[in-house]
């Protein structure tokens, strides 16, 4: 196949950091600054170390759903999927002795099925993902709750707790789990900007049927974002069970949204096509930094809700006038 049949092999690789990631490195490192100055225990290891704990697993599935979204896709089921993955290893941690690596094998096989699913429902339904994925969002919170059979999980020990947010699970004073998703983050970008399979992302995110046409599989790339997405949530479930102790039936709720928060505020457009996880970890940091905010100012909880709402709007909206600008010229 020529390079004219093939955009995305002839196309430049963009610049390390984009313009909305230097924006956003200015505005965490403003919002650090203010924090630091007006509340005493914002700038504090322990506080620190509580918020890349926090983040990291959000940033952790937000990988997978860069991927996703890039193909103009998206997963609202991850929250879910996160449950099923939680209840299942925690109940084998507590009864069945389970080690820390079968623990995260079987975290990962759970998840990467459950992603597998997604991924084959939206690339042989031909069915909007948020529609799939809405449905199988209920289905999976419904065999959680199943698993669950109404009772919490007590008594989970800490077999995980080198994911985990606690002294076991740092080195040098970082969360593993925080490390484990820089490095996750660091594949993911040399992957889809320096991997031709990777690059084939972004066209199917501009144009599927044309992606199609020019000789990219499709099909076979839905399938591996899904499932890739399915198992960074097993992941994630592992590094928040880390610290054992007690898994409820609310487990993961909220998940979903927090995570796409992070990617749209990162820069990923909704629209597919364009989006880097270096976007996503700063969104994700974004995130962790205002709840933290919110909380150590004292100030109502539903504010947290508020601000991430105003900074998708604001990313949104940017990215709007940014297609509008390209298309204009």
């Amino acid at each position: 196949m020529t390079a004219l049949a093939r955009p995305w092999a002839r196309r430049p690789a963009a610049g390390a950091i984009e313009g909305q990631e230097v924006v956003l490195i200015g505005v965490i490192a403003l919002l650090w600054t203010a924090l630091g100055l007006s509340v005493d225990t914002f700038v504090t290891a322990s506080n620190l170390q509580n918020i890349l704990a926090t983040v990291a697993p959000v940033t952790i599935i937000g990988v997978g759903m860069t991927a996703v979204i890039v193909t103009a896709g998206i997963d609202v089921s991850v929250g879910s999927a996160m449950a099923v993955v939680m209840v299942i290893v925690a109940q084998q941690l507590r009864d069945g002795g389970l080690a820390f690596g079968p623990a995260v094998g079987l975290a990962l096989l759970v998840g990467g099925v459950l992603g597998l699913l997604n991924g084959a429902l939206v690339a042989y339904g031909r069915v909007h993902p948020i529609i799939i994925t809405f449905g199988t969002l209920n289905l999976y919170r419904f065999v959680a709750l199943q698993i669950f059979d109404g009772r919490e999980v007590a008594g989970v020990p800490g077999t995980l707790g080198l994911l985990g947010g606690g002294a076991e699970g740092r080195t040098f004073g970082l969360p593993h789990s925080w490390l484990l998703a820089v490095v996750l983050a660091a594949l993911m970008w040399a992957y889809m900007r320096h991997v031709p399979t990777g690059r084939h992302l972004y066209a199917i995110g501009g144009d599927a049927e044309a992606a199609r046409l020019a000789g990219v599989r499709v099909t076979r790339r839905l399938l591996t974002v899904y499932a890739a997405t399915g198992l960074l949530a097993g992941l994630a479930a592992c590094c928040v069970i880390g610290g054992g102790g007690l898994v409820a039936q609310s487990a993961g709720t909220g998940m979903e949204l927090q995570v796409i928060a992070a990617v749209v505020i990162g820069g990923t457009s909704i629209q597919g096509g364009r989006g880097t996880v270096l976007g996503t970890v700063l969104g994700a940091l974004l995130v962790g930094t205002v709840t933290s905010a919110v909380t150590l100012l004292g100030w109502p909880n539903e504010l947290t809700s508020l601000f991430i709402g105003v900074f998708i709007l604001v990313a949104v909206g940017s990215d709007l006038l940014r297609e509008r600008r390209r298309r204009s010229l």
